[in-house]
């Protein structure tokens, strides 16, 4: 099964690298698509999958407040995140967890390579190495990430995270070039 020139690699990417219209207000550093590791991924043959935005799906694109971005990024991804963790709303979100999951055991169960994930730093849902809370960045991982790593590691799927941020994308591209080479 699969036998045809397909590369059987993949590695899920968050919604707003691919799709930087999704973003809260005021955080955009690109105008649409994050070239440079769309593009490395595209010359490495590797499958993407884009993972859901949990901000848009579960708060809208304003995040529930269209003043948003006349607060500090820090301050309102710490609000945002908060909206996040309501239960109500985390309901939401972990089941944008459990349809990724299902993705990824698809995957992987068909011999597919699952690389990794690609985050966004300081991200209070899809932040890798650092997040907001309490009004700063600080270190630890945004709730779909935490919730989705955790997610794979109870069907035993174990992946690289790599975090970029912004337009300080050549330190990402390295990990993701190391995650790609399997270093």
């Amino acid at each position: 099964m699969y036998s045809d020139a397909r590369s059987k690699r993949v590695v899920l990417v968050s919604h707003c690298i691919l799709n930087a219209n999704s973003l809260s207000d005021g955080t955009a550093d690109y105008p649409a698509v994050n070239s440079d590791i769309v593009q490395l991924l595209a010359r490495s043959d590797i499958g993407i999958i884009q993972m859901p935005c949990p901000e848009l799906m579960c708060l809208g694109l304003d995040r529930g407040d269209v003043r948003g971005a006349e607060r500090h990024v820090v301050v309102e991804n710490t609000r945002i995140r908060a909206e996040l963790e309501k239960p109500s709303t985390h309901r939401m979100l972990m089941s944008y967890v459990d349809q990724v999951t299902f993705q990824a055991e698809q995957y992987v169960t068909a011999g597919f390579d699952l690389l990794g994930i690609i985050g966004v730093d300081r991200s209070p849902s899809c932040g890798v190495n650092t997040t907001s809370k309490g009004g700063r960045e600080v270190a630890g991982q945004g709730v779909f990430v935490e919730s989705l790593q955790a997610a794979l590691h109870e069907k035993g799927i174990s992946v690289r995270l790599v975090g970029t941020k912004g337009r300080r994308t050549e330190e990402a591209l390295r990990m993701i070039k190391d995650m790609i080479d399997g270093t």
